[in-house]
């Protein structure tokens, strides 16, 4: 299937919804510039790192109903991970325990809503 690209983009396109959310809710959205990278990065990190073993980019699999469960608990693993990295990225500050489940959280439901619109468009379409 072609369309491994589509999930690429897309969970990239969520990932920076999620990230410039986060600044949004915090009223540092304007201030914040070059800055949502600490935040966006570790997290397209970690989900690289939890997707590409978890064959989460194959369009074949992500149109199956069965293998829609994935993307949530890949993500309960990315999340902490990017909570890990982005700490390691600003010089090891201390990981705050509620913003990785914040953003774990947020992060998954981006990404099931999203992975279910694909399956929607996509399934039967071999």
């Amino acid at each position: 299937m072609k369309r491994n690209w589509i999930l690429w983009v897309g969970d990239g396109i969520v990932l920076g919804v999620v990230t410039i959310t986060g600044f949004v809710t915090h009223g540092e959205l304007v201030q914040a510039g070059w800055r949502m990278l600490t935040t966006f990065l570790p997290l397209c990190a970690a989900w690289m790192v939890v997707g590409l073993p978890g064959q989460l980019f194959d369009a074949s699999l992500a149109v199956q109903p069965r293998q829609l469960w994935r993307p949530l608990w890949a993500m309960l693993a990315a999340g902490p991970l990017a909570a890990l990295l982005r700490s390691l990225l600003l010089g090891g500050q201390p990981v705050i325990p509620l913003f990785a489940v914040v953003l774990t959280v947020s992060a998954a439901i981006g990404v099931c809503v999203w992975r279910w619109v694909f399956f929607l468009v996509f399934r039967g379409k071999g």
